[in-house]
């Protein structure tokens, strides 16, 4: 449902404000976040594609959420642009492509 604008903001680098059921307690929670990914978690045993995402507000040292589908309740583009350099510092192997220059 989401995925076609998740990607467009990927590759023009726009935010979203993100609201979605956590998986650990069940509450609705919104977040601005950086997306930067659609696919499978690498490491988990489900598969399935999901959306990965920078939590700017994230309080666990990675920052990063990985949501299924069905978790996501609303997710809107915001205008505002983010900047790989001041989260990626992983080497990358992204399943959705973009241009982001060396963080490609």
């Amino acid at each position: 449902m989401y995925q076609d604008n998740f990607v467009n903001a990927i590759q023009h680098r726009k935010k979203v404000r993100l609201t979605y059921i956590s998986k650990d307690n069940g509450v609705v929670t919104t977040k601005i976040c950086a997306p930067i990914d659609f696919g499978p978690k690498r490491l988990a045993q489900n598969q399935s594609d999901r959306y990965h995402l920078w939590d700017f507000e994230g309080e666990q040292r990675h920052h990063i959420l990985s949501l299924l589908p069905e978790s996501i309740v609303k997710m809107e583009v915001l205008p505002e642009i983010f900047l790989p350099e001041d989260f990626v510092v992983w080497p990358t192997n992204w399943f959705v492509k973009r241009d982001w220059g060396e963080y490609s």
